[in-house]
């Protein structure tokens, strides 16, 4: 168990710290690694990327000679990760944006589909993660592997790391590791094919409409865009039917800048 491979991302820290206390060590069955930070000079700075300025999740494994995040991911990988039988590495949304609880992992691999589906998640997204992140350098390894994506950034949540630690109990029962039992998720999770982003062509104060986990129609408003005097320069559409996975919360945009991300719903 991983968290804070960026250093504002928060919620994955007590889920791994309570995991830690709510297990009976005499009644566990194998052996639980949790590094509850991963970026820790990051931590202490409140800041999302390396010291260097360097997102670390886009650099992995690294190099055991190159720039300080460089080597910095290399020892991560190479001293902690390459030891491990399953990776599940907790992130949130970053500054400025606000995610929903779902999960990103490759759907095709049988192994890493059942890890996500026990996490109980809003929605999962089919992701083959061949990136520079953690999670693509486990697999890579052969380390069934996946993210969970645990709520926004610079706060703890407690509902969202109370779901996160109901999936960390479930993987964990379901691999006789202890003997929870698994609990079963409340509504469907949603399953998507893929996702994207959908970023704004020029700058202003931005308002976006949907919530986290609405489902939205091709040809929906989503968003718009006015100047500073509160004049409408543009609206933006959805592209086509998606469910609302994470959006931006700020208003103050750029050219360029987030608006929301949209997952395209799996109908198979």
């Amino acid at each position: 168990l991983t968290a804070g491979v960026h250093g504002n991302e928060l919620n994955g820290i007590p889920v791994i710290q309570r995991i830690f206390k709510e297990i009976d060590i005499n009644e566990l069955s194998g052996s639980i690694v949790g590094v509850p930070v991963i970026n820790v000079p990051s931590l202490l700075r409140k800041k999302r990327r390396f010291i260097d300025g360097t997102d670390l999740n886009h650099i992995m494994p690294g190099k055991p000679n190159g720039t300080v995040s460089q080597v910095y991911a290399w020892r991560i990988v190479n001293k902690i990760v390459k030891h491990f039988d399953y990776l599940l590495d907790l992130h949130t949304a970053s500054n400025g944006r606000i995610n929903s609880y779902y999960i990103r992992a490759d759907m095709s691999v049988s192994r890493v589909r059942k890890m996500a589906l026990l996490q109980n998640a809003q929605i999962i997204v089919h992701n083959p993660p061949s990136d520079g992140t953690l999670r693509g350098t486990a697999a890579e390894m052969g380390i069934p592997a996946i993210t969970l994506e645990v709520g926004n950034p610079n706060r703890f949540q407690k509902g969202m790391i109370r779901d996160g630690l109901t999936g960390l109990h479930n993987l964990l029962g379901y691999l006789n590791m202890t003997s929870s039992e698994v609990e079963e998720i409340d509504e469907e999770t949603i399953l998507c094919k893929k996702s994207y982003w959908i970023y704004t062509d020029g700058g202003g104060i931005l308002t976006v409409f949907p919530q986290v986990t609405e489902i939205v129609k091709k040809g929906d408003v989503i968003a718009n865009l006015r100047n500073v005097f509160g004049d409408l320069i543009k609206e933006y559409l959805a592209p086509e039917d998606g469910v609302v996975i994470g959006r931006s919360t700020s208003p103050i945009n750029q050219t360029g800048g987030r608006v929301l991300h949209l997952g395209i719903i799996d109908d198979k």
